[in-house]
């Protein structure tokens, strides 16, 4: 069995490619450090500006006092075609009032769950990005989103 031929990839291209596999899952995974273990998850992120991502949480979560003790964290993301994007940077805390009032407006499923934007369990991360990569399935090969796109 011959190797796939994946399709040449336009390096001009590849912000709007890693803006469609980003924008075809919804469920991508988010990578944590626990000491020096390794955690990988699946979340469902509530906002996405671009390669800028928004992911709720609650208190109680281990992931929590993960990101509080070590901020880096990476987001991977698969589409049907096994494209793959991968998002690393840092994860703060959303503190803006304006920004948290917008996720809640449009997140039904937080306003059902938690009854309220105040509850002191919530905790919204912005995961601001430091690189973007993209990769074609079976490409092995990784192309990077460049840094005035990813801001």
């Amino acid at each position: 069995m011959s190797r796939p031929a994946p399709e040449p990839v336009d390096p001009l291209s590849v912000p709007e490619l890693a803006l469609a596999v980003i924008a075809a899952d919804r469920f991508p995974n988010l990578s944590t450090m626990d000491g020096d273990q390794p955690r990988v998850r699946p979340v469902s992120p509530v906002r996405t500006d671009r390669f800028t991502v928004y992911v709720a949480n609650l208190r109680m979560y281990h992931k929590t006092a993960e990101i509080a003790a070590n901020p880096k964290v990476e987001l991977c993301y698969l589409d049907s075609k096994h494209d793959q994007v991968r998002i690393t940077g840092a994860a703060e805390i959303v503190t803006e009032q304006p920004v948290l009032q917008e996720i809640w407006d449009t997140n039904p499923l937080l306003r059902q769950y938690l009854g309220h934007i105040d509850n002191p369990s919530l905790i919204v991360y912005r995961v601001k990005p430091e690189r973007v990569r993209f990769m074609r399935e079976w490409a092995l090969e990784y192309h990077e989103v460049p840094p005035e796109e990813i801001a």
